[in-house]
């Protein structure tokens, strides 16, 4: 096979800079129009995590009614066995996550406490790596259900979430924390009530380490938490909320936070009742203030951590939090200026049905705006990445994540790691630099080339199946092959080996689209 050379340079450095703004003015089909005209591959384009062939069968299969039903109301997910194979293996399916934090941080106390200079600093080192691999545990076993999970909706709304309750998985322990906070406050949420994923969340120990919350007590008010709940979390920053709210917010939050030794605090008789412990969560009624509270213009009677309870409830039960979250949603799955009245009548959705998430998405997916021609949405880092894997492999099961981990770094879209709590931009603007094109044409070749090391195997003898994909497919030729342009068509005419065939359609302008 001979390497890729000009026609790769030119797509690269022409197709991938002019043709993007074209491509960005060619609208897809109509979702409602799929059923009659077999396209079922631009739908499935926009609801997975990237189209192929087996998404495309699935919704020739069931029709588009019943696949949107499933997908927004979706039964356990059934994982081909060797994703089960690689999940199950991984220490974060093994412990729980006291389990897991308590023996790092006796370890961490151990290693503190050494004599010896160089064994501590060497078990304070092999705590940083442990904390590392635990970090990239919960990134990997995020890949492979995105990758393989039939409940794709499901999947992108756990990363929509977890980008929007944001935690930097660089913060003390958190490493240890990220994947419980995406397994069990955000993944059983993902599609159902708001108040629910809310109050998952505010309590679940990460967010509460990450945004310093343990460290807000009676007499020494921390806001961090309190301002983003507010701001980034629930009404927006738009909501015409004061910074009285924010500080009755934070009186509310006094006491919540997390304990890591499983010893029950010291406190007085009277406050005893009060206490509360789940986990690693812990309500410490000695830390809080117990004076009444005005929020949002309404009084708040002190009950101990059932104030936190009704804070939630107004925060959830807004119009202003209906129409933050909706214009959120809308951006992620429709466009980056989403039309008023989709977010409107989805707002509506969302009030009527108590903060349903399945309902108010069955309301954008079955809208006009939906339905109807328009812009298609250009993929960040995370979307392409999965659909260009997704593409070339379909259910062939990858054995190593560490590449996709490594792309997603390069293009600054790692998991768990947005430094400040406002998540990744869902924009255009953010991810469509020239910089970027050259970092995707880069991935595009190490896919196409089968050359990436996905097929990997991991360990002291680590054995490499051979992994070229044919993108030149049944799927290529009955519905991909009709959205390439002119200009795209005759680049891929030009290329000299299914390898740098290959390379070419996955760094299309038309790829980078969904």
């Amino acid at each position: 096979m001979r390497p890729l050379h000009k026609t790769a340079v030119l797509l690269k450095a022409a197709s991938l800079a002019a043709l993007l703004s074209a491509c960005a003015g060619a609208p897809p089909q109509k979702a409602a129009e799929l059923s009659s005209t077999g396209d079922e591959y631009a739908l499935a384009n926009r609801l997975t995590w990237g189209a192929n062939s087996s998404a495309v069968n699935d919704l020739a299969t069931q029709g588009v009614a019943n696949y949107l039903h499933a997908q927004l109301h979706p039964p356990a997910a059934r994982l081909d066995a060797e994703v089960s194979r690689q999940i199950d293996g991984l220490t974060i399916s093994e412990k729980t996550l006291p389990e897991l934090i308590r023996d790092l941080d006796q370890r961490r106390k151990d290693a503190d406490a050494n004599s010896d200079d160089d064994k501590k600093k060497s078990a304070r080192q092999a705590y940083q790596q442990d904390l590392n691999r635990l970090a990239r545990e919960a990134a990997s076993r995020h890949v492979l259900r995105a990758l393989y999970s039939p409940n794709q909706i499901q999947e992108q709304m756990t990363w929509f979430w977890l980008n929007h309750f944001s935690v930097h998985q660089g913060k003390g322990n958190l490493r240890a924390m990220v994947g419980d906070y995406e397994d069990s406050a955000i993944r059983p949420h993902a599609l159902g009530k708001f108040r629910d994923l809310l109050g998952a969340v505010a309590t679940h120990p990460a967010m509460l380490r990450y945004l310093d919350n343990e460290q807000n007590a009676a007499g020494r008010i921390n806001e961090n938490f309190a301002r983003e709940l507010m701001e980034l979390h629930t009404l927006g920053v738009d909501a015409g909320y004061s910074q009285r709210d924010v500080q009755e917010l934070a009186r509310v939050l006094t006491g919540v936070g997390v304990n890591l030794s499983g010893n029950t605090p010291g406190m007085r008789k009277d406050l005893q009742g009060f206490y509360v412990r789940r986990g690693l969560f812990e309500f410490n009624p000695a830390r809080h203030d117990f004076g009444d509270k005005t929020l949002l213009g309404q009084t708040l009677k002190t009950h101990g951590l059932k104030e936190l309870d009704e804070a939630l409830d107004r925060l959830a039960t807004h119009p202003a939090t209906a129409q933050f979250i909706c214009r959120k949603l809308a951006t992620y799955w429709l466009a980056d200026e989403p039309p008023g009245s989709i977010v409107q009548r989805m707002a509506q959705t969302f009030q009527a049905s108590h903060g349903d998430i399945a309902s108010t998405l069955e309301t954008l997916f079955n809208s006009a705006e939906f339905t109807t021609p328009q812009r298609g949405k250009f993929k960040d880092p995370m979307r392409y990445v999965m659909s260009s894997v997704r593409l070339a492999y379909d259910r062939k099961v990858i054995l190593n994540v560490g590449p996709i981990l490594n792309w997603l770094n390069r293009m600054g879209e790692p998991l768990y790691g947005h430094l400040t709590p406002d998540g990744y931009p869902l924009s255009a603007s953010a991810w469509s630099s020239s910089g970027q094109m050259t970092t995707r044409f880069e991935i595009a070749k190490a896919i196409g080339s089968g050359n990436a090391g996905l097929f990997k195997s991991e360990g002291p003898q680590p054995q490499e199946k051979a992994a070229f994909p044919q993108l030149a497919n049944a799927l290529y030729f009955s519905a991909i092959s009709r959205r390439m342009s002119p200009a795209t068509a005759a680049a891929l005419d030009q290329a000299t080996s299914p390898q740098e065939w290959n390379t070419l359609l996955l760094s299309s302008p038309e790829m980078m689209f969904r």
